[in-house]
């Protein structure tokens, strides 16, 4: 966007004499478009071995290494899940790598249970869902959003293998529908 300015700032503006004035019009910069995506790793298996009822985003309990590590993208989230125990939500067996550069005077856990953030209904409700109605948390997504990680769980009921064959017929045919689309 093009503005005025007075003259004592000239960093990248052309002189442009206005009412008597001499000014300078400020060039319009091109903005930082945001091409760097946020998200941290994405969990696919679940998606194939579960059908996704909700979802939920809450946040989770780091320490200094492992902020590190994500900001590297260094997480998995295969073989991940949560567990709800004493009115808390825990993630188990998400694995983060360390980094090389990691201090020597702490000793890293890559899969170390850790602790997620929630209110408190939120959690109640889940864990009804995962006692009553036979649901599964499991871990779908983690992203950064203004700078804090958070983890976006999935209310999950397993698929049968007749559930897993129709769901990839119904997505291949969704692909070549777009491709008889596209060419049409």
């Amino acid at each position: 966007m093009a503005g005025f300015t007075c003259q004592s700032e000239f960093l990248n503006r052309e002189w442009v004499p206005v009412y008597g004035w001499h000014c300078y019009q400020v060039m319009a910069g091109k903005k930082k478009s945001k091409t760097s995506d946020n998200t941290i790793a994405t969990n696919r298996v679940v998606r194939h071995d579960y059908s996704i009822e909700d979802d939920l985003e809450v946040g989770i309990v780091l320490e200094g290494w492992e902020v590190k590590s994500l900001r590297d993208n260094n997480l998995q989230l295969k073989e991940s899940y949560v567990m709800a125990k004493n009115g808390e939500l825990w993630l188990i067996g998400a694995h983060i790598s360390a980094l090389n550069t990691v201090s020597t005077h702490i000793n890293p856990v890559a899969t170390r249970t850790r602790k997620l953030l929630a209110h408190q209904r939120e959690i109640y409700r889940l864990m009804a869902m995962v006692d009553r109605k036979g649901y599964t948390i499991v871990a779908l997504s983690a992203y950064w959003i203004r700078g804090r990680a958070k983890i976006k769980l999935g209310m999950a009921k397993g698929k049968k293998s007749h559930d897993k064959r129709a769901s990839e017929k119904d997505r291949d045919w969704q692909r070549d529908k777009s491709r008889i689309m596209k060419h049409s």
